[in-house]
């Protein structure tokens, strides 16, 4: 049987590398450009313990959690955006090794997986009630930013328990960060 690929099968490949691209290149900006920064009171650790977050008085000051949450959306967005860009101009590049388009490609799937993902997370904590969320998700860590005006430990428990279900990542790299 012999397989052709052709301009759809490229496409697709390109787009699914963009997307991965996309993902990895918001989540470096995420930690580095982070408005929050957490902190951690205790040195032990258990499963449904709430994690203090201070925020910062001068990095959130003046704005509030709506404001914060609609440029979160629009950041990751527009880096998704570029990255998808990013991939389809290397897909098409012909000087391209065939094998590093492959993994490319494995990238891409693995990057729109962590898409599909993070809007899983998102929808299902937002279903506990919770007004806004934003999750950000590799393979080895999730980081939650979510609005509320306090967090209860079985709040912060149900969004740990509902990241352990969609994912496997250790209950140690889950952060959760409130916005007020």
């Amino acid at each position: 049987m012999n397989m052709l690929i052709g301009k759809k099968q490229i496409i697709l490949a390109s787009l699914v590398v963009g997307l991965g691209l996309a993902v990895y290149v918001n989540y470096q900006f995420a930690q580095t450009d982070s408005l929050v920064v957490g902190s951690t009171l205790e040195t032990e650790k258990n499963y449904g313990d709430a994690q203090l977050v201070d925020a910062g008085e001068e990095s959130l000051e003046g704005s509030d959690g709506e404001a914060y949450f609609a440029e979160a959306k629009v950041t990751r967005q527009r880096s998704r955006d570029e990255s998808v860009e990013t991939l389809k101009t290397m897909m098409a590049d012909a000087a391209v090794d065939p094998d590093i388009k492959a993994e490319m490609a494995l990238k891409a799937t693995e990057i729109a997986q962590s898409i599909e993902t993070e809007g899983k997370i998102e929808n299902l904590i937002k279903a506990k009630g919770f007004e806004d969320c934003m999750v950000y998700y590799d393979t080895e860590q999730v980081d939650v930013v979510v609005r509320s005006d306090g967090l209860e430990p079985e709040q912060v428990a149900q969004m740990k328990e509902i990241i352990l279900q969609e994912t496997q990542v250790p209950v140690e790299n889950i952060s959760i960060v409130e916005i007020g």
